[in-house]
């Protein structure tokens, strides 16, 4: 407790976001650098908290919803490096820090109620089920927010900024894409297993609980988003938005079903964070909003529309410059 290892890991997720979102705008590799040691120091105390409080509960990570914020922080920080593994244009890094910063902050305030490892109910009382349906479900949550905020970073640098060029669209498509496949397989294998661990503990498979329905509409948007991906009914700016609209299912499923008072998974009710949720979904709607807007009235569609001549001398004309 004295050493507080998630509180004081957030002042190195704050520092880490201007300095990632300051490679955007000029380039300077030491920035994204900086930010890339900041964020993984971050996330080796982040990690160490996990054991830490894992080894004195002898429980896996996530048995309430104080631990699932600081898990759901953890998966997304990790997913953020590994996002930048492989791209290294410091998107994952902003995507990482904010996740990190905002769950932590979440996990802190929910600490003030009280005890944060206390005894667990009886019927949540098996390693087994709390190491395989919990740790995998809780997963899906954090990479479909990881997913929901690379689509906020495309609408806001698209709207705002001249930054969003076409390859920068491209690669942003690409790890939406692959994140969202990642959080489907994971929605869907942890809300199977959740059925199994139902079916031992109170004897049926499904039971329309808040919660099951909570996981089951998050795997069906998941896959919606896919399909509709797939079958080429949106584009790059659609499947950004629908995207964002996860944001918005997986924390219904994370807290509001907890604000209901009912069902057998109300485990951690409460009734306080209604206005902060409610608040939430009318951010990601007006998000939604602006990645409505006609392409023209986007900053990088103008960027589009005016660059430099090309080498033949022709400017790009029409729907070559408008954002997909």
């Amino acid at each position: 407790n004295r050493m507080a290892p998630f509180y004081n890991t957030i002042p190195l997720y704050v520092v880490a976001f201007p300095l990632s979102s300051f490679y955007w705008f000029n380039f300077a590799e030491w920035a994204r650098k900086t930010a890339l040691w900041l964020i993984m120091v971050a996330f080796v105390i982040h990690t160490a908290g996990l054991i830490f409080r894992m080894t004195l509960e002898g429980r896996p990570p996530v048995t309430n919803l104080y631990s699932s914020a600081i898990f759901i922080g953890w998966g997304a920080v990790g997913l953020g490096l590994i996002l930048e593994k492989f791209w290294r244009n410091a998107i994952g890094l902003v995507v990482g820090s904010t996740l990190g910063f905002v769950t932590l902050i979440i996990a802190h305030n929910l600490a003030l109620s009280g005890d944060t490892l206390q005894m667990l109910q009886a019927v949540l009382d098996t390693n087994v089920w709390l190491a395989t349906h919990v740790v995998i479900v809780t997963l899906g949550y954090a990479s479909t927010y990881v997913a929901g905020f690379l689509a906020i970073i495309y609408i806001l640098r698209g709207v705002f900024t001249k930054g969003l060029d076409e390859a920068t669209g491209k690669s942003l498509a690409r790890m939406v894409y692959g994140i969202v496949c990642f959080a489907t397989l994971f929605s869907f294998i942890g809300t199977v297993l959740g059925g199994i661990w139902a079916d031992q503990s109170w004897g049926r498979f499904w039971g329309w609980d808040p919660k099951e329905n909570g996981a089951l509409i998050i795997v069906l948007w998941n896959a919606l988003v896919l399909h509709a991906r797939w079958g080429g009914l949106v584009r790059e700016r659609g499947l950004m938005n629908l995207v964002i609209v996860g944001n918005i299912v997986t924390s219904w499923s994370w807290f509001g079903t907890n604000m209901l008072g009912i069902g057998l998974h109300s485990y951690g009710f409460m009734s306080g964070a209604f206005l902060w949720l409610l608040g939430f979904a009318a951010s990601q709607l007006l998000l939604i909003a602006l990645g409505c807007l006609p392409p023209t009235w986007w900053r990088s569609y103008q960027a589009r529309v005016d660059p430099p001549k090309t080498p033949t001398g022709r400017k790009p004309r029409g729907r070559e410059a408008v954002p997909a």
